[in-house]
């Protein structure tokens, strides 16, 4: 039975790396590990390990970040699963940093209640995590490595995966798999200003959507409140980290203006990033002073965060480090169970790309590295504990266009950023569902951009990661919502034969 892993992140490589002996093929669109999310992951891994902390401590903390919409029984199993995921990435060579005594150190970051934040290699803990385990893959013989591949399609008989299709190095290419693992990350891509590889723009959601699983929660996307405010793309990112070791926001005026709000700076990320938006929208500025905070200290706490900020021009010792909010994390994605098993037979999702219920409607900090890391354990147990699935032959299939994105990025910029309303929505729906029904270069990133446009849609209410103008309360009936890609191109047609969307478009 051949098994492939799509993704070279923290969850493909801990599922590939968790299936040895079985064979694995790992089919990655960059070199292993690189232009991965992951790899650019400063905050850390929240981890319930220390003395005065609990799984349920920890569950509590996420239950109140995701805004009453977390699956309360997916979020305990993941947490509780931190200790053996830590464990299985020190045994793979992550070597996470220690306070003077030799203990895990751990890091404070907004909306925990302990200092339960463990790094490696200080602010640099994703491309720590990255190295060590893309040298694990690289040591492992049953791990085939199949580099500068973009799969374009699943291929699928019988309500089942039987393989995929892709270009590799300008050449086409075909796998046969019974079991398939999407590790795809993001959907940065969608947007201008983003902290994600520029590439990824939900590829992973496409290729389950066009197979026939269900998406759930694509709404929900986290706007990082403190990017660094510049040219430079992706944005890079100034992590939380620093608010937790106590730098402020201020804005042009030198006000503290999240000085009322409870948890003030380390609010809840959803909190902290409209908060800065509206500041931005009234045609001000917003700044991080880290200078009473941490002064000379900050070369040595965030180097990496320093390097950014150095070639800026900024010195965060002694100036003001301007911030905006960019996209960050999406907290929607593939549906899947437990075990990170899709709708459709033989296909599973980890990582980001996967809806598992631990985020709700809002990710807690660096809750995702540690769902990426348990979630690719998780998949890897159930494909080697289920027995072979026969190899089916593989389906004739005319192969795709490669996606374009500067179409997308307009639209998805526009109407689905830290704030929507009903005509931006209306107005988006018009657009991009003819370019998701087309065979265009546009159509797979406007397939992602089209669900997130018409779940926003239909939730009219404001929660977490998605914040309505025209309903800025919340709807005490709230639930999750999950949609196959038919269901979702039937609303599109649906709400945009509505008389209010056809005006606004």
């Amino acid at each position: 039975m051949t098994i492939a892993v799509i993704g070279s992140g923290i969850g493909g490589l801990a599922a590939a790396l968790a299936l040895a002996p079985m064979p694995v093929t790992l089919v990655t669109k960059a070199a292993l590990g690189a232009e991965t999310s992951t790899g650019w992951a400063q905050g850390g891994i929240a981890a319930a390990l220390g003395d005065d902390d609990s799984a349920e401590l920890h569950l509590a903390d996420t239950l109140a970040a995701g805004d009453g919409l977390c699956d309360a029984e997916a979020a305990a199993r993941i947490l509780q699963g931190a200790p053996e995921a830590i464990a299985f990435l020190e045994r793979h060579g992550v070597a996470f940093d220690r306070a003077p005594d030799g203990r895990l150190a751990f890091g404070l970051e907004a909306a925990h209640s302990r200092r339960r934040i463990i790094h490696a290699g200080g602010d640099a803990t994703g491309a720590a995590i990255v190295k060590a385990l893309t040298k694990a893959v690289a040591a492992t013989p049953s791990i085939t490595v199949v580099s500068g591949t973009e799969v374009r399609r699943l291929l699928v008989r019988d309500k089942a995966v039987c393989g995929l299709a892709g270009v590799k190095d300008g050449q086409p290419f075909r796998l046969a798999a019974a079991r398939i693992v999407i590790a795809t990350g993001g959907i940065g891509g969608l947007y201008d200003a983003s902290t994600n590889p520029a590439g990824n723009f939900g590829q992973g959601v496409a290729l389950a959507a066009r197979a026939g699983a269900a998406l759930a929660d694509m709404e929900f996307v986290q706007f990082h409140p403190t990017a660094l405010a510049t040219d430079i793309r992706p944005l890079p990112l100034i992590s939380e980290a620093v608010r937790g070791e106590g730098a402020l926001l201020l804005n042009e005026k030198g006000e503290r203006f999240l000085a009322a709000t409870p948890g003030a700076e380390l609010a809840p990320r959803d909190v902290v990033a409209r908060a800065i938006a509206a500041e931005i929208a009234r045609g001000g500025r917003v700044f991080l002073d880290a200078r009473a905070a941490l002064g000379i200290r900050f070369k040595n706490r965030f180097p990496e965060i320093f390097a950014i900020c150095a070639r800026a021009g900024i010195d965060p010792a002694t100036d003001l480090i301007p911030v905006r909010p960019a996209e960050h994390y999406h907290m929607g994605g593939i549906a899947v169970d437990a075990s990170g098993r899709s709708s459709v037979g033989g296909l599973y999702a980890v990582g980001e790309c996967a809806a598992t219920g631990l985020h709700g409607a809002n990710r807690l900090a660096s809750n995702s590295l540690l769902e990426a890391a348990v979630t690719g354990l998780a998949a890897a147990a159930d494909i080697a504990a289920a027995p072979p699935a026969p190899e089916l032959a593989l389906p004739a299939l005319a192969l795709p266009a490669a996606s374009g994105l500067a179409t997308m990025r307009g639209i998805v910029s526009g109407a689905l950023g830290v704030t929507r309303d009903h005509a931006a929505l209306g107005e988006a729906i018009a657009a991009l569902l003819p370019l998701a029904e087309s065979d265009g270069a546009d159509a797979d990133p406007a397939i992602v951009a089209l669900s997130i446009a018409v779940f926003a849609a239909m939730r009219e209410e404001s929660r977490g990661g998605h914040a309505r103008t025209d309903f800025p309360q919340k709807n005490p009936e709230s639930r999750r919502r999950a949609m196959t890609l038919d269901a979702v191109f039937a609303h599109a047609r649906a709400l945009s034969a509505r008389p209010a969307l056809a005006r606004s478009a």
